[in-house]
């Protein structure tokens, strides 16, 4: 069905398209996305569609032919891309944070409940996904800009323990 072009102007309703393509087609390569938007009338770069699949979270998983094609994450499973095994194990991700807490981390405070993460120009939103993805139990939310993490825990004993716990993290 081809979308009224109107209505694909917009990266959100380009993106939208993209999730409906792959929901429905086994698409192994960004060329092949390409050619099914270019038939629905989306005109789009390869640049485009790599910055769009890589903030869609796409993933490349085994198609129901045993090949790799583009799959997104469910929606409400935590991000796991469908028909792929369980996410990584929360110990690996709470390493993945620990690594880069330790690479980029230049400062942490807390203000009753809120922390504040310090990390050179460019670095927050990319230490605050990891943060996400390791799901730490008093964290209800980060938010990130440019060198700035603002984290917000469910109490001030929990922001206490987090700024301890992540400023041994950045100086091992």
């Amino acid at each position: 069905m081809m979308p009224d072009r109107a209505q694909i102007q917009t990266k959100a309703a380009r993106q939208a398209h993209i999730a409906a393509v792959l929901a429905t087609n086994q698409v192994r390569s960004q060329t092949e996305l390409a050619a099914v938007l270019a038939a629905d009338g989306i005109a789009t770069t390869q640049a485009t569609l790599s910055r769009d699949l890589v903030e869609m979270r796409a993933q490349k998983v085994r198609g129901s032919e045993g090949d790799l094609v583009y799959a997104l994450p469910a929606e409400g499973a935590g991000g796991v891309a469908i028909g792929v095994a369980p996410p990584q194990d929360p110990a690996q991700l709470e390493a993945r944070f620990a690594r880069l807490a330790a690479e980029l981390l230049v400062t942490a405070e807390h203000a009753q409940n809120l922390v504040v993460l310090r990390t050179p120009a460019g670095a927050a939103q990319y230490l605050a996904s990891a943060l996400d993805r390791a799901m730490y139990l008093g964290i209800l939310g980060t938010v990130a800009g440019d060198d700035t993490i603002l984290v917000i825990t469910r109490s001030e004993q929990d922001a206490e323990e987090f700024v301890s716990s992540v400023l041994r993290l950045a100086a091992s």
